[in-house]
């Protein structure tokens, strides 16, 4: 296989992804059943969640002893924020 047919086989495989994204919003606008509608939403929901979590890897031992010892760390030092300051800096976020 060469680098011509790698990009060919590429942008095929792309403007057949591109025709199900459109052959998809076209028959999810035709769709008046609102019931459907939240199980779709739902369903993209669950798959995105089961995409994150499996994208997750647990923490060593040596990893948690090293957080906690920072933590420990940051207390004595001084380097925290109080809840309330939390919540406030919190909603700045948005």
């Amino acid at each position: 296989m060469n680098i011509s047919s790698i990009f060919v086989e590429s942008k095929s495989h792309l403007m057949d992804i591109q025709t199900k994204k459109l052959k998809l919003i076209e028959e999810f606008l035709s769709i008046s059943d609102e019931k459907l509608i939240d199980n779709l939403d739902l369903m993209i929901q669950k798959v995105k969640l089961k995409g994150y979590e499996e994208s997750l890897k647990p923490m060593s031992l040596i990893e948690l002893r090293d957080m906690v010892e920072e933590s420990i760390s940051d207390y004595k030092n001084g380097d925290v924020i109080s809840q309330e300051d939390f919540e406030k800096e919190i909603s700045t976020w948005k």
